[in-house]
């Protein structure tokens, strides 16, 4: 069973609703009893840094959710700033992330010379596959999903970085460390793109 982790943040009813209609099973988790047999999960977020890490920390499922990724191994999928907040911390805030992964969140250039790359990275993007994972099947480097931030993951292990995009510079747009995934664009808007990594992500 997937859950998503409802902690007050995130698209919610979208994710939900595309798995719906895949005939995938799907609950919602709004507590720790609920989260707590999850067989996948799902780690939304938008918004900023620490209004994510502070609405979690409030849930009350902080601590299975540490529990069931980093003991059980359950699969989860952070989603843009949930795949943030995995991380230590970020330019954006002073609260300490999950800290699943030794990497930081930085700001892209706001002076960046250049109407194209203005900060927020905001609408479609492709891709660029780095590493083979169960999550990119049936994609490529010519995917393209909808993006809308302005932090990135600056990712110091290569070996975690499934796949990258370009806005002023080479950033991750999708991680794997063990069980944990990543993605900075938003599959939920992203058609077809999407469609199939969220499934992929139930087959893993």
């Amino acid at each position: 069973m997937i859950k998503i982790v409802d902690y007050g943040l995130g698209n919610i009813k979208a994710f939900y609703n595309l798995y719906k209609s895949m005939n995938i099973d799907i609950q919602i988790a709004k507590n720790a009893d609920q989260l707590k047999n999850a067989d996948k999960i799902i780690l939304p977020g938008v918004g900023s840094f620490d209004q994510a890490m502070s609405k979690l920390n409030q849930s009350g499922m902080r601590d299975t959710l540490d529990e069931l990724v980093l003991e059980k191994k359950i699969p989860v999928l952070g989603v843009c700033v949930g795949m943030q907040i995995m991380l230590q911390k970020s330019e954006e805030g002073v609260e300490n992330g999950l800290g699943w992964i030794q990497s930081d969140v930085i700001k892209f250039d706001s002076d960046f010379k250049g109407s194209e790359n203005k900060t927020p990275h905001m609408g479609w993007n492709s891709i660029n596959l780095m590493i083979d994972s169960p999550l990119l099947k049936t994609l490529n480097s010519h995917s393209e999903f909808y993006f809308l931030h302005s932090y990135y993951c600056d990712i110091k292990n290569s070996e975690n970085i499934l796949a990258t995009s370009n806005y002023q510079k080479e950033f991750t747009s999708i991680l794997q460390f063990n069980n944990i995934y990543g993605i900075q664009c938003h599959p939920e808007k992203s058609h077809s793109s999407g469609i199939n990594l969220l499934t992929n992500f139930s087959n893993i």
